[in-house]
């Protein structure tokens, strides 16, 4: 059996379904795969409005869910009322993502849907993700995890079926980019936003801008390291950085890396 087909099988005998959905890859997939299997009617994508994610994350995901033919519902968390989640602490994406699919779930039992799916993937179970606890508390669902489906896997499987944001790079809450311990604020959000909306409107496409305040440390694909070192570049970088508020502005030699908060 395919893995394709697992999911399938997966999804069938839930019927009807709340799609937590940010417009990546993964829950895309998800997305496009449920209204395949269960049908329009059976499945509701939720987008979820936070200072935590730029709002053109938001308007690229209403288009991508318009694509896949889901008229999504928007929702506003208020994780920033929640002052476990403000003092950022190494469980902050617990509290998160409790409040997150607390949402999710009231809406899913308003609407008499007994499951709520996120986009988790294999490759997610080997970084540090609080918010796994939060999963579980409110019986939330993995269906691209229960059926085996690692990252680039489900990037092949998107293209195939045509789905327009195939390749776009992994897209995690902007709070991830400050180290614990250190208060969250929405300015500080808003910062860290514009600075990667920079560079990506530079061609970097997959970017992290780090705050170690008044240090931004940037982080690129290795591959892309020799272009944005390029003195003319560099200047504009710093020239930017400086406006949004940064003294210092370093380049991380090791890369991008996925969660490279947690090891600090």
């Amino acid at each position: 059996m395919s893995q394709e087909e697992k999911l399938k099988n997966i999804l069938r005998p839930l019927e009807k379904v709340v799609v937590a959905f940010s417009g990546g890859v993964d829950s895309s997939y998800l997305l496009h795969t449920a209204k395949e299997t269960l049908g329009e009617k059976n499945v509701v994508a939720v987008i979820a409005e936070s200072p935590t994610y730029p709002s053109k994350e938001v308007e690229d995901a209403i288009k991508i869910a318009d694509q896949i033919g889901i008229v999504p519902k928007i929702i506003n968390t208020d994780e920033f009322l929640d002052e476990n989640f403000v003092s950022n602490p190494k469980e902050r994406c617990y509290y998160c993502k409790k409040e997150l699919f607390a949402k999710l779930s009231e809406m899913a039992k308003e609407a008499g849907i007994k499951y709520v799916l996120d986009g988790s993937n294999v490759d997610d179970l080997s970084d540090i993700r609080p918010g796994s606890q939060a999963k579980k508390e409110f019986g939330v669902r993995s269906p691209l995890q229960e059926a085996g489906l690692t990252k680039k896997e489900i990037r092949e499987f998107s293209k195939a079926a045509g789905l327009p944001n195939w390749d776009k790079p992994a897209m995690a809450c902007l709070a991830s980019r400050i180290p614990y311990g250190i208060r969250i604020s929405e300015d500080i959000l808003k910062i860290i936003g514009e600075g990667e909306e920079y560079l990506r409107s530079l061609g970097f496409k997959q970017n992290r801008v780090r705050h170690h305040a008044p240090i931004a440390r940037i982080e690129v694909d290795k591959e892309d390291l020799p272009l944005i070192m390029e003195k003319e570049l560099m200047d504009k970088i710093v020239k930017k950085f400086e406006k949004l508020g940064y003294n210092y502005v370093t380049l991380d030699l090791k890369g991008y890396q996925m969660g490279s908060m947690n090891l600090e």
